[in-house]
């Protein structure tokens, strides 16, 4: 007979140490809370980690040992389990680094558990223990913000990102040994200090009035300014397509602060931001190569990264060379387009990135470019210019709102023609406009803070003359408008009307809407 078990005995005699820190980490733009928990106890040393942990995060162990012996913490003689809960999610951050290493020291006995409670650690650490920057910074501390912890720890080098949230007390460190001495009461660490926003123009030389000529192609470009219209570009090699879509920023309204804090977010998690400033002040402008994937386009990745189309958000997205892309790239653009926001599905789970960017398209009339030109001779055949086209499906073309071709520019044209009007004009207007449509969205006259994205609802519900809904009705026959195109053509129409200052559309503002669609039949 096996003797029974004495329960009054502990069955190991080896004391045991358990510590829980939270910390965090991100899926998508999401902050998700993460409690390292760890066990320690003498016997046999190895160090192993469980809780669905990536390789960053495996990799953890060998940084922390090292940071941990900086400080005379020698791991050789332990015992070390580190859960990291909920094991249901997948960690693949570095930033747990310093609460792995703070758990550990708890466990053995080095902090005491009171002081680890409801303070959030960030922080990726270097073999010497000092802490490295990591990404996200704002949307994590806004995430433990919402869960109700009252203070974090992160990387000094965060230090301008940090000083974005409200509601958080966010102290910097410099070192594992700096968040030691804080947490043992020896020396409090500098909170970080408030950052200030100043939204700015894009810097450089870049102005409007460098387009000499191209007056209808200036036009549209103001019309998608003043709407946050979708913009295609058709022309010759030469025509000023590139200069025209570069000088877009130049008109927009400045970004507001929520604008900002959100076109920071993603930027952050994109590893994007500049650690000396910590927050984006300017509108995106992105110009990505036609060579570029459907994933580098619209996001993706094992631990979903944002794509162009996100990091445009609040700004312009400038594809240049529009045809020169794979088809099937520019039709993942398709839903985002549609939608203000892109939704990446894995196996493991899904994210979700905003994507109400300004889209501007460029392109050649003709593989050689030349088709239509008044003196140069196109080389290509009928069938080439088709088959060239149709990389454009028709349901992307649907959602470019304004169409525009612009006429190759002579020489003797740039040497007499004047410069056109500055940005500063042209944003004046814009920026009078935009104030009209935040208006009806403040009084809820709208759901939208832009033309562009009006409701069918709101659109059924637009003042129109007598004349502008005859025309309207017209051009429905004649041209044969699908009912998103339709839908367009009022919102461009509502924009046009914002810029003169009118509350209701009028046929010349139909007539002009009507002619912004034109490339519908053209292609």
């Amino acid at each position: 007979m096996p003797e029974p078990i004495d329960n009054s005995r502990p069955i190991v005699d080896k004391p045991i140490g358990l510590s829980s820190v939270d910390t965090g980490t991100l899926i998508g733009l999401q902050p998700t809370a993460i409690r390292v928990e760890v066990c320690c106890s003498r016997g046999p040393a190895f160090f192993q980690m469980v809780g669905l942990a990536q390789t960053p995060v495996r990799e953890a162990r060998v940084r922390v040992t090292s940071a941990l012996a900086r400080l005379g913490v020698l791991l050789d003689e332990y015992a070390i389990t580190v859960n990291l809960a909920p094991a249901a999610v997948r960690k693949s951050d570095a930033a747990l680094d310093l609460a792995i290493a703070v758990g550990v020291l708890g466990a053995i006995g080095r902090l005491q558990a009171e002081r680890l409670e409801s303070v959030l650690l960030l922080g990726e650490l270097s073999l010497d223990g000092g802490l490295q920057p990591v990404r996200g910074i704002l949307p994590q501390l806004c995430g433990a913000r919402e869960r109700g912890m009252r203070q974090a720890i992160v990387p000094r080098a965060n230090a301008r990102e940090a000083g974005l949230v409200e509601g958080i007390e966010a102290l910097l460190a410099e070192s594992l040994a700096d968040v030691v001495r804080h947490l043992e009461l020896r020396e409090s660490l500098q909170k970080a200090p408030r950052t200030p926003f100043q939204p700015e123009r894009r810097q450089g030389a870049i102005d409007l009035c460098d387009v000499r000529g191209q007056a209808t192609a200036r036009r549209a470009l103001e019309i998608a300014a003043a709407g946050g219209h979708n913009l295609l570009m058709l022309g010759p090699p030469g025509a000023g397509k590139t200069m025209l879509a570069r000088r877009l920023p130049t008109i927009l309204p400045l970004l507001s602060y929520a604008e900002a804090l959100e076109t920071t977010a993603i930027h952050s998690v994109a590893g994007l931001i500049d650690p000396a400033r910590g927050v984006v002040c300017e509108r995106p402008f992105r110009a990505p190569h036609h060579t570029i994937t459907e994933q580098g386009l619209v996001g993706g990745g094992d631990s979903p990264r944002p794509g162009e189309i996100s990091l445009s958000h609040n700004g312009v997205l400038f594809l240049d060379e529009l045809l020169e892309y794979q088809r099937r790239v520019l039709d993942v653009l398709r839903q985002p387009l549609e939608d203000g926001n892109v939704t990446i599905a894995r196996a493991r789970g899904s994210a979700e990135f905003p994507a109400r960017t300004l889209l501007v398209g460029a392109m050649n009339p003709c593989p050689c470019g030349y088709w239509g030109h008044p003196e140069r001779r196109c080389r290509c055949s009928e069938a080439q210019r088709l088959r060239y086209r149709s990389r454009l499906s028709g349901p992307l073309l649907d959602r470019l709102d304004v169409h525009v071709t612009l006429p190759p520019v002579e020489l003797v044209d740039l040497q007499r023609q004047a410069p056109g009007e500055s940005s500063l004009v042209v944003r004046e207007r814009v920026d009078r406009a935009r104030r009209v449509q935040l208006e009806r969205f403040e009084q809820g006259e709208s759901s939208a803070r832009t033309n562009s994205r009006l409701a069918p609802r709101e659109l059924d519900r637009t003042p129109l003359e007598r004349e502008a809904r005859a025309l309207m009705d017209r051009a429905v026959g004649r041209l044969g408008l699908s009912a998103r195109a339709y839908g367009k053509v009022l919102c461009v129409a509502r924009t046009i009307a914002d810029l003169e200052s009118e509350s209701q559309v009028k046929d010349r503002h139909i007539a002009e809407a009507l002619h912004c669609r034109l490339l519908d039949h053209a292609l």
